[in-house]
């Protein structure tokens, strides 16, 4: 489906926990830096913004390389837009009076529905690359870094709800999945 309107790519369905194995191993680096990387950018764009999420990586959409994309608020209430390829995750410390980590509700758009506590570092950098192969850093505060950890997750075949106490992680799968038994595919 084309979106009219902030991005222009196709939206893809989303990959649910457990429904592809491509959401649960590492993703492999990306080595094509041409139109098919482009398109694959813009579609995943038009995916996260179809689903109303905030972060998407690659695998969520059944495709197996390394990369996210990021459109989500910072501490500050302004919005971290970016993507990157190839990234590493960089988690620098609190500068001044800020928290070294924060526990807040965290969701994902593969487990659709449930929302869980979960602590991450209040301040994080993705070091990565851009369409042409230029180095590309996004450093972020708050709920945007919480989305850099969350998407790095996923390109290491992390889910969020795997990084939860077994109990909790078959309570979230068991609602996000409804009365069917069933998660969407």
């Amino acid at each position: 489906m084309r979106l009219p309107g902030r991005y222009d790519g196709v939206a893809r369905p989303i990959v649910t926990y457990g429904s592809n194995p491509v959401l649960h191993r590492s993703c492999a680096p990306v080595t094509e830096f041409d139109e098919d990387l482009r398109r694959l950018l813009l579609d995943m764009f038009a995916s996260m913004s179809a689903a109303d999420g905030v972060g998407l990586a690659a695998n969520q959409i059944g495709v197996d390389a390394r990369i996210f994309v990021i459109d989500c608020p910072d501490a500050d209430g302004e919005d971290v837009v970016g993507y990157a390829i190839n990234p590493t995750l960089v988690l620098p410390g609190p500068v001044g009076d800020e928290p070294a980590e924060e526990v807040t509700e965290e969701g994902c758009l593969s487990v659709p529905g449930p929302y869980a506590d979960l602590p991450r570092a209040f301040r994080a950098r993705i070091d990565g690359v851009d369409l042409k192969g230029q180095p590309v850093s996004i450093e972020a505060t708050g709920m945007a870094a919480r989305c850099l950890q969350h998407e790095m997750d996923h390109l290491e075949g992390t889910v969020y709800v795997d990084l939860l106490p077994e109990a909790q992680r078959e309570e979230l799968l068991a609602e996000a999945a409804g009365p069917s038994g069933d998660l969407p595919a």
